[in-house]
Parts: C-alpha cells; structure tokens; sequence
C-alpha cells in the first residue's frame, strides 16, 4: 500500500528524528512510504486561533497534496485529528472542496492506529531496554480512541517495562495555544503531570504527541529532573531514541 507521511511542523522543526523513526517503522510495516515535499502546516493553529481563511487555505493544501495516497500517517494524534475531523466542516460551504475532505478523512490515521489496526505490525525494529510511563495525549485519546494502540505495539518489545502512571490520561497543560494564552494554567498542569510521571522513576516518559512531550521535558528540567528522558513513541519503536 502507498503511504504519504505528513512529518508535521513540530517535527520538522525541533525533532525531526521522529519523522525518520515514523518512516522507519512504515517501511518496516511493509509500506511504500511517500513524503510529499511540498507539505506544511495542517493548520491547526489557524484554526485554534480563530484565523478560518489561513485554516481553509491550509487544509486546501494538504488535501490537495494527500488525497492521491491510499492512507495517510501522522505521529501525532493532534494533526491526525485535525485533518481527520475539523476539515469537513471547516470547507463545508465549498461543496467541491468538502467532498474531497469527506474523502479524504478516512484514510488519515495516527502512527500507532495505523500500525495496529491497518499495518497490524508485530515485529518492532527498536531495541529499547528500560522502564517507560506513558502519556495519552488530550486529541488523540478523546477523538481518535488512542489508549491501546501505543501500549499493544509497546508488549511486543521485551526489553520495555511500561510503568503506568496515576494520571495517564490527564492534560500535560500543552493544548497548542492554550499555553500561550493561558500559561499559569498551563504551568500549573504541567507540574502536576511531571510529579506524577517522576513517582515511577522510570528511565523515560513516553507520548505520541511532540507538543506535550517538549511542554513535558520543559517543566520537567525546570523542576530539577536533567536525567529522566522524555521521547516519542516512534523514537521507542523504531530505535530512533
């Protein structure tokens, strides 16, 4: 099956490392993997900011760039989930427009959906030995169901001891620009995630969402801790770490 892979901007920009480990696990997966070069910004801030004809125009784009391709990866539940469900009603006044967004949806998945219940990937090429918590980031868990998917692909890594955390399914205190809008908050959920993910004193705190690990990583430094990795799953999956 022919696979586009959308790296997103996080990413691409502060830990591309990810988008190689995303792409080593599609090849690994059996896919023939496609990263359009033209590709930016799925538009989320626009959209999150209030900014539609930026957001429209965005999503435009990246169906016009994707819409070719017979599935659609992510590492990220947030981007997945933005393309995936906010583009239909965001073009619903162009027919033409929203038909291609309409079809275009179903075949959009985050990485550890697609590995599991599209690829259904048990063999993982990483080798990662050490204790791991994971966090389930807002998006991909309430909008896309992801829970199990992550920790499926993780069972089948023997040197991986997953430790859950009392809050797993609790915000990092990210969510895009509510940080920046609203960053006492912010700082406030922050800390209580880390001090939870710290209690298990496993070797790495865990996500599928680049976005809540860097917010993660940076409080998590600031309170003192310069020894607890913080990675994305694919770094874990992939031997990308």
């Amino acid at each position: 099956m022919r696979v586009a892979l959308f790296v997103t901007c996080l990413v691409d920009l502060m830990r591309p490392r990810i988008g190689f480990a995303s792409l080593r696990l599609l090849e690994a997966a059996g896919c023939n993997v496609v990263v359009p070069e033209g590709q930016t910004c799925c538009g989320q801030p626009a959209f999150n900011g209030g900014d539609r004809a930026s957001a429209a125009m965005l999503a435009k784009k990246v169906i016009a760039e994707f819409e070719g391709f017979d599935y659609v990866v992510a590492p990220s539940g947030s981007c997945a989930d933005h393309i995936r469900t906010e583009y239909p009603g965001l073009l619903a006044d162009d027919a033409a427009w929203h038909g291609r967004a309409v079809a275009l949806a179903p075949k959009v998945f985050e990485l550890t959906d697609f590995l599991v219940n599209v690829a259904g990937m048990e063999q993982l090429p990483g080798g990662f030995r050490g204790s791991i918590t994971y966090h389930d980031s807002c998006s991909g868990l309430r909008s896309l169901g992801i829970k199990r998917q992550p920790r499926q692909l993780l069972a089948h890594m023997p040197g991986v001891e997953l430790r859950e955390m009392e809050g797993a399914e609790e915000c990092c205190g990210f969510g895009g620009t509510f940080s920046v809008k609203f960053g006492d908050v912010s700082a406030a959920i922050a800390e209580r995630k880390c001090e939870k993910a710290i209690t298990m004193a496993a070797d790495a705190i865990v996500g599928g969402d680049l976005g809540c690990l860097l917010n993660i990583e940076g409080k998590l430094r600031r309170l003192g801790d310069d020894k607890t990795r913080v990675l994305h799953i694919a770094e874990i999956l992939a031997g990308e770490s």
